[in-house]
């Protein structure tokens, strides 16, 4: 070969690798795509798999950083264990193994009074380091571990918490083995028993709430590079660490917004760094909105803030109406255009503003009603605070459909699942800083609360659906300095505008506050504010609460599901319009523009330390199913779908009167008693429009059991029916249709979804509700059997011990938590009269739902999962030999007992 020959393949040559190399560098500089937040493929038509935050942010590909979730395969025992931090400890031989969220026990459904576990438990993880973490900056996230908590990997200690709603996030890189493979352990060590030197600090037997215990949130680890985004809760910096969007400007006319993006990086290699960010927004409707690009360069071992800004023209706005979100993707690249960091956050485009003239301004207008929500605890029955992201999310959702718009997180940050459901469902948020009716004097728990007031900023503040802090400690005789001082850390944490901080009117130092919690001077006149400010805006943190005295809390509003349709309909009527001193729904819509709104305490049921009984005072109990007064809050959402609500069973021991909850103008009644037997109802002509939206209706006369004992004993049963109607714009545009429930003859099951899927990853929680009810489906509200239910497939049965032996028929209804495997797959309930089976025992109900894939990986040993104990209990086998010739010999008895027994 010529030599001219070779010099042309030796360039051709190098120019292929040059075009490969340069190829490679483009592939991997391409704008990352999110992970989208949007729906998946459904195993099960109908509902979505939703995608939460993990870690305070959305991974994306490509990006140099990636997330997996630790939640599987915990040993765990309660009590001291000496050691038992140590690598090399063996006494977690017999431990059990659980995932988390997990919260230290299964507690029976009525848990108040002090029944919880209190002190010192320990949990250690075994886990194989993931593939392609060598060399990695490696962070264990935790979302929340209740109490005390010490963290160690392989012996090592890396973490130390106080407080049990904020994040605990470690660096565990130089603990971690790097190769792959190589078997790691994470110990943690969580106390929640009393401690009165970080908040809430009050015993528990002294708090009307519960805060029970363990790892309860979700654990993350995050592998990132060396030059990476910082974490806000990580980086103790003043309105920094990590990524600060906030719009700073909106038109007059809504044409344009301006938002502010704050971001900073890290540098802990030896050498410097620099490269480039790029943010890019993409809108609800998936196009680009905007986009900018800045420089960088970081010194070796430091970091740096970057600050610009960006406008968005014709801004779709967020609003609860409209909770449109954009996804704000942020990508940093090196001198080369590699992609070394980058994330996704949700964000939303929208202005808040309060004003005594205006009340609460949202996007530069008035809002147009008042803002009427709820108070939140996060517990729920049986497993506690330990809830799944699911359930989180299910809880806003039914919030959402209960017509509420604002929910104060009382008292303390609540999950970020929930928030993530806040911002997409469009319920606007208030978030306090955990505490409750205590102070102490010594210097190290002011601080501990002043940290957690910076700490729940810089983990929120990014989010469209807050709209205001609650720094101060509830209900609390603190310091005035104290006021002052947490009012000037938020607004030191937020800098831009929008930040609003809140305080009891008579409180010490509450004219540092823009908006004063107190009650309207037309509801609970004995805690409205003593003076009116005109320079501030009033809101009702907790209204609705009506006890005899705060020892025996005897209360029209207190109310427990099985109590039945009367205590119901008080409860109800109470929370909607009453003639006493007590704030009402129709109280607050009454109240002067300058208070602005309220939240209910409490829409959920929920436990108590204080107190034997729970908080009975619910829209829903605490495996939220509805009372009555959960549809009166539904029909005053007149923008909702037309919807009517009969408050009434039809019993033999129900009240004439029967009570319609309906956001109808028009609502018809179709009764067969008394000589009116189509009643008509008219917005406007039959109540007062300057209140509540929907006052209940009530018909008068309208059930008599009498009449529908001649329609039966005549064999006109089918006839002793109430409908009742509602018309908007001339048309029937929802009805329902009730009668009387007869004799008890099969279950029923439901799967309380709200839409959403039930993800495979070993934590996710289903409830399942068995109705007993007659022929034709009516639920048998009075009915005092038990339900035993039985689970095969991909699910486990969380049932307390108090429950073995079969769960309750509680107003017609027992519920019961599924959890789910770490394999997605088929799970199928079986639901069936606890007890003996006889010839006349109500008919067993089956149903069977799928489970889908987590969109995380799964970090766990299939060795450690495999110790979990899943209860799975053979299905009885009831007696239904002869059931056909049964009911034949069922109508001869009935037709004796016509002619030889009571005939009228």
């Amino acid at each position: 070969m010529k030599s001219k020959h070779r010099v042309l393949i030796a360039i051709g040559a190098i120019i292929l690798v040059l075009l490969l190399v340069f190829w490679s560098v483009i592939a991997e500089a391409q704008q990352v795509r999110p992970v989208l937040d949007g729906d998946t493929p459904v195993e099960d038509a109908g509902n979505r798999t939703v995608r939460y935050s993990t870690a305070g942010f959305y991974p994306v590909q490509g990006s140099g950083r990636s997330v997996m979730n630790m939640d599987p395969a915990w040993r765990f025992a309660r009590g001291h264990h000496d050691g038992a931090w140590r690598e090399d400890y063996r006494g977690d031989s017999a431990w059990q193994t659980v995932n988390v969220p997990h919260g230290l026990e299964l507690l029976p459904v009525e848990a108040s009074g002090g029944v919880n576990y209190r002190g010192e438990a320990w949990y250690r993880k075994y886990f194989q380091t993931p593939a392609g973490v060598n060399g990695k900056r490696l962070v264990l996230w935790f979302e929340g571990i209740m109490g005390k908590a010490k963290v160690w990997v392989n012996g090592r200690q890396v973490a130390e918490h106080f407080g049990g709603f904020l994040p605990v996030v470690a660096d565990i890189g130089d603990a971690i083995r790097p190769d792959e493979g190589a078997i790691n352990v994470v110990a943690v060590m969580a106390d929640n028993g009393d401690d009165p030197t970080y908040p809430p600090g009050k015993p528990q037997a002294q708090l009307d709430y519960c805060y029970f215990g363990g790892i309860y949130r979700d654990v993350w680890l995050v592998a990132t590079n060396k030059v990476y985004i910082t974490d806000p809760n990580q980086t103790d910096r003043v309105a920094g660490g990590g990524l600060f969007f906030a719009t700073t400007r909106l038109a007059e006319n809504r044409s344009e917004a301006e938002v502010a993006l704050r971001l900073n990086l890290a540098n802990d290699t030896r050498r410097g760094a620099s490269g480039r960010v790029e943010y890019t927004l993409v809108g609800p409707d998936g196009k680009i909105a905007a986009s900018k690009t800045q420089s960088y360069s970081v010194a070796a071992g430091g970091d740096r803030t970057l600050d610009t800004k960006m406008t968005v023209r014709n801004p779709a706005l967020w609003s609860p109406e409209h909770p449109n979100l954009y996804r704000l993707n942020v990508r940093v690249t090196d001198r080369r255009g590699v992609a070394v960091d980058g994330f996704m956050q949700r964000v939303g485009i929208r202005t808040v503003a309060f004003d005594p003239a205006q009340g609460f301004v949202l996007n530069g207008k008035p809002y147009p009603r008042k803002l009427i929500g709820g108070n939140r605890h996060q517990d729920y029955a049986v497993v506690g605070n330990a809830l799944s992201n699911n359930l989180h999310w299910r809880d806003a959702a039914k919030l959402k459909a209960a017509g509420m718009e604002i929910v104060r997180n009382a008292h303390y940050p609540q999950d970020p699942a929930f928030m993530d459901a806040c911002d997409e469902l469009g319920l606007l948020v208030i978030v306090n800083t955990p505490g409750w009716q205590f102070w102490n004097e010594e210097p190290v728990f002011a601080e501990r609360v002043y940290g957690d007031v910076r700490n729940m900023v810089r983990r929120d503040r990014n989010r469209p659906s807050v709209v205001m802090w609650e720094p101060i400690l509830n209900e609390t005789w603190y310091p005035e300095e104290f006021a002052g001082k947490v009012h000037d850390i938020v607004k030191e944490e937020y800098p831009f505008p929008g930040c609003y901080t809140a305080s009891d009117s008579e409180a010490k130092g509450h004219e540092h506050f823009e908006i004063q919690f107190a009650h309207p001077a037309l509801g609970e006149k004995e805690s409205a504010a003593a003076h009116i400010d005109p320079e501030k805006v009033y809101f009702t943190r907790e209204w609705g609460d009506n006890v005899d005295d705060w020892s025996s809390h005897n209360s029209t509003s207190r109310v427990a599901r099985g109590w039945g349709e009367v205590p119901q309909l008080v409860q109800a009527n109470h929370y909607a319009k009453n003639d006493y001193s007590s704030t009402s729904y129709d109280a607050l819509y009454r109240a002067p523009v300058y208070h602005f709104g309220g939240t209910l305490w409490h829409p959920f049921d929920h436990q108590r330390g204080y107190h034997p009984d729970p908080f009975y005072g619910g829209l829903m109990d605490a495996f939220r199913r509805p009372k009555y007064s959960y549809e009166m809050f539904r029909a005053q959402n007149r923008r909702a779908e037309p919807m009517v609500f009969i408050a009434h069973e039809m019993t033999p021991f129900s009240p004439e009167d029967v009570t319609v909850f309906s956001n109808c103008d028009t609502v018809v009644l179709h009764t067969f008693v008394g000589p009116d037997t189509v009643r008509t109802y008219v917005r406007g002509r039959d109540c007062d429009t300057t209140g509540m939206p929907s006052p209940a209706i009530v018909f008068p006369r309208a059930w008599n059991f009498m009449k529908d004992k001649a329609l039966s004993r005549s064999g006109r049963q089918g006839d002793a029916y109430i409908l009742v109607e509602g018309i908007r714009n001339g048309q029937v545009a929802a009805s329902q249709k009730k009668s009387m429930s007869r004799r008890p003859m099969k279950l029923e099951l439901i799967v309380d979804r709200e839409g959403v899927n039930a993800v495979a990853d070993g934590s996710d929680l289903v409830t399942v509700v068995a109705q007993i009810t007659d022929g034709n489906g009516m639920v048998k509200r009075l009915n005092n059997r038990s339900v035993r239910f039985v689970i095969e497939g991909e699910g486990r049965l969380l049932v307390p011990e108090s429950q073995a032996a079969g769960v309750p028929l509680v107003w017609g209804e027992a519920p019961v938590l599924v959890q789910t495997t770490t394999t997605p797959g088929t799970v199928k309930v079986r639901a069936e009269i606890a007890g003996v089976q006889g010839d006349w025992t109500p008919h067993a109900a089956e149903v069977e739902f799928r489970t889908v894939a987590p969109l995380q990986d799964l970090i766990y040993m299939e060795s450690e999962a495999e110790r979990m104990e899943v209860p799975v209990a053979a299905a009885g086998n009831a007696t239904t030999v002869g059931r056909r010739q049964s009911e034949d010999m069922l109508r001869q008895v009935e037709a004796q007992q016509e002619a030889f027994g009571e005939q009228r």
